[in-house]
């Protein structure tokens, strides 16, 4: 597995920049939450790609999270060779301490 993003506390909404792959055929993705703090918190986290490099696509989202937890996403091809992970933090005096990693499975040439 590789860290896409490594654990850090975070109060605002961002993404990794674009990650390139190559010959991808799959993604196993990991969010990891270990911790949460503020009033109402939530955090949605996305695995998207782009053709263009301007619009992203949302191949997939980890369920919409309020407190510590771990999940597992699968995504299947097909998918560009552009990903990145966003992520959206609301709530009074949010932040929440998390990571994300995943492994990509490729093609094999024959």
């Amino acid at each position: 597995m590789a860290k896409i993003l490594e654990s850090l506390t975070r109060t605002s909404s961002g993404n990794t920049g674009d990650l390139r792959t190559s010959n991808g055929e799959s993604v196993r993705a990991q969010l990891n939450i270990s911790g949460v703090t503020g009033t109402a918190p939530t955090l949605n986290v996305l695995i998207e790609d782009t053709l263009d490099g301007i619009n992203f696509n949302t191949l997939a989202a980890f369920t919409q999270k309020t407190s510590p937890a771990r999940e597992i996403l699968n995504i299947t091809a097909p998918f560009s060779e552009t990903l990145r992970v966003s992520w959206q933090i609301a709530g009074a005096a949010a932040s929440f301490t998390f990571s994300v990693d995943w492994h990509i499975s490729t093609r094999r040439s024959n």
